[in-house]
């Protein structure tokens, strides 16, 4: 089928249920989220759909750059209150996608309305962190989108400033509703703030080391050139049909910066009051998933596609067990999290420097 002989089925409810939405499109946070206690399970869940959303309007292949731009300014408008029906936006949106967009990412627009009129039913400052969140951005992935190339980006200053555009925002936005939650976690806001933007990008770089081959793939590459570059590697040679030792060096060098953010958002962690243990195991599990991969990141230079480098199952469940035991006791987290890092190379990251630098769009 494609993408233009798709119909939008009508029917997305108001009263959708986010709980049955999550599991299909991240199977991660459907783990993390219920940890978190209401009435935070609500708006971070519904945070994640719309950051969902805009992610999808990226990833679909058959949009131009210039349609993406639009779907997502219509889609800020949208989350601000203003402007069209959600309604007639995921009408227009649905029949663009194409079948590499799976069934539950096509249910997820199909269901834009309700998700969209639980964000209009949050508190007023809980409403203004996912705005902020989601124009941030649909400001700045458009902009990587019309400059992508399969060449990769500039340096590791643009790729930090896509990791945050993509995910450091939304640790800052997690930020602000912790903030907004407990007393006690807005007495170290200047503190945790600052750790935030590492929070997001720890997994962001994760993420794009895991998922190299299947960016390219699709005609994308996320990787900062000068770290290639400086172990005589271009970006442009790289060929699934041959390893080079450079390129894995680059990898690796990666490999610690991310290493480095994750520490960094450990940190972040155990700023939060030790008998906060729902908020800290839903940040402690995705840290320590995330430490596991960079380690077989870091094994296997080699790799050639995600699934190579995946965590098991058993894994997860292991970590989820040990982490959420541990919860609140901050020197076994820092002995657990020295275990799942163990071996990996590591970059100090300083997150005063790792600042928003403003594109234009």
């Amino acid at each position: 089928m494609q993408a233009s002989d798709q119909q939008y089925p009508r029917g997305g409810s108001v009263g959708v249920s986010q709980q049955q939405l999550l599991p299909g499109v991240s199977r991660t946070f459907a783990l993390t989220i219920p940890q978190l206690p209401e009435p935070l399970r609500t708006s971070v869940t519904n945070a994640y759909l719309l950051c969902r959303i805009a992610d999808t309007i990226e990833d679909e292949p058959t949009l131009s750059a210039r349609q993406k731009q639009s779907f997502h300014d219509r889609f800020n408008v949208i989350v601000a209150g203003e402007g069209e029906p959600p309604s007639r936006f995921a009408a227009d949106l649905y029949p663009m996608l194409s079948e590499t967009m799976s069934a539950d990412e096509r249910e997820l627009i199909r269901q834009l309305p309700g998700v969209i009129a639980i964000t209009h039913s949050l508190p007023a400052k809980e409403r203004a962190a996912l705005e902020r969140c989601v124009r941030i951005m649909c400001e700045g992935m458009p902009w990587f989108q019309r400059n992508r190339r399969q060449g990769g980006l500039d340096d590791i200053f643009e790729f930090e400033r896509y990791c945050y555009y993509v995910a450091g925002v939304v640790g800052e936005m997690l930020t602000d509703l912790f903030c907004q939650y407990s007393v006690d976690i807005a007495h170290q806001r200047e503190r945790l703030r600052a750790l935030s933007v590492s929070f997001g990008a720890g997994l962001q770089m994760t993420n794009i080391l895991k998922d190299v081959w299947e960016d390219r793939r699709r005609g994308a590459c996320w990787l900062p050139r000068d770290v290639f570059q400086q172990f005589g590697f271009e970006l442009c040679d790289l060929s699934e049909a041959h390893y080079d030792p450079a390129f894995g060096a680059g990898i690796q060098e990666l490999v610690a910066r991310a290493h480095g953010h994750l520490r960094n958002a450990l940190a972040y962690v155990q700023l939060l009051p030790p008998g906060e243990v729902g908020i800290r195991r839903f940040c402690l599990w995705a840290l320590a998933m995330a430490a596991l991969t960079l380690q077989r990141l870091n094994a296997n230079p080699a790799y050639r596609s995600g699934s190579e480098v995946k965590i098991s199952r058993r894994a997860v469940r292991a970590t989820m067990l040990s982490f959420g035991l541990a919860a609140g006791r901050d020197t076994m987290l820092r002995r657990l999290f020295d275990w799942a890092a163990r071996g990996l190379p590591l970059r100090s990251v300083d997150c005063t420097v790792v600042e928003r630098r403003q594109v234009r769009v």
